[in-house]
């Protein structure tokens, strides 16, 4: 059984013995005055991915008269993501770390931990060389319909499929022609609001700015629309999904659920 999901003696073990699994990667303590601060980093390049550490829960502004300790784990993330990430109770602004790029986060079990793996396996592969990673459980198969994030505040997604039934995207790694993406729009919306094939991938593009950098995109076609509250992130979490950090497959129960209501393309 995978230790991500295997119920741990603590979340701060759980974490250890799944990077030590998935990554052959050991926590190295590194200061003498912090000893419960493990780093993990890369074997290669000899980044950083993940910081453990104990903080006093007033110095995370949980609770400004409590200096109970509580462990976090601070890790990498994408930009565009870490706004939705935030309105996530358990998700914090990174604790001593650019807040940019980086979050905190509770190992109290406020997060669950095949989010708080999840979250770690997004760090490594920000944080490595351009290589993939050792598989996940997910990744070992053949993936070819996926939920794909997408942040309205960052781009007005219906506006454009208001204009025209084909966008492109940036383009998420393992994805080909002919795949199925669900496009699920973070908060406020919340929700799987279109239906899409893929039509073109490995397209050169070349923008950056302060949420995103996009050096690929694909070319999607919009198939089907849901209505708002349809797939809605309460309703993808009773189905088996927890969160949309980036690409990822679908759950059985999800699937079954889309292809209840879809239509003929």
């Amino acid at each position: 059984m995978d230790s991500c999901h295997r119920p741990p003696a603590s979340l701060r073990e759980a974490v250890f013995n799944y990077a030590r699994e998935q990554y052959d990667t050991e926590p190295e303590f590194l200061w003498r005055d912090i000893p419960d601060g493990g780093v993990l980093r890369h074997q290669d390049n000899r980044k950083w991915f993940a910081i453990l550490m104990r903080v006093k829960r007033a110095r995370l502004g949980l609770d400004l008269t409590d200096d109970t300790p509580v462990d976090v784990m601070n890790v990498k993330c994408a930009p565009e993501l870490i706004g939705s990430l935030r309105m996530q109770e358990g998700i914090l602004p990174a604790y001593h770390m650019n807040k940019r790029h980086w979050i905190s986060i509770l190992l109290d079990g406020t997060v669950p931990l095949e989010e708080i793996c999840g979250l770690l396996d997004l760090s490594f592969e920000l944080t490595g060389k351009n290589r993939p990673r050792r598989p996940s459980s997910q990744s070992q198969r053949t993936i070819t319909e996926w939920i794909v994030p997408a942040n309205p505040k960052f781009y007005d997604v219906e506006k454009a499929f208001r204009e025209q039934d084909e966008i492109i995207w940036k383009q998420g790694r393992g994805i080909e022609v002919g795949n199925t993406v669900y496009l699920y729009l973070a908060a406020p919306v919340s929700a799987i609001l279109y239906r899409c094939k893929v039509t073109a991938v490995n397209i050169p593009y070349d923008y950056s700015d302060e949420n995103v950098t996009i050096k690929q995109v694909m070319r999607i076609k919009r198939l089907q629309t849901y209505a708002q509250g349809e797939f809605s992130l309460a309703r993808m979490r009773s189905l088996g999904v927890s969160t949309v950090r980036g690409p990822r497959g679908l759950t059985n129960g999800l699937r079954h659920a889309l292809a209840e209501v879809q239509l003929d393309e």
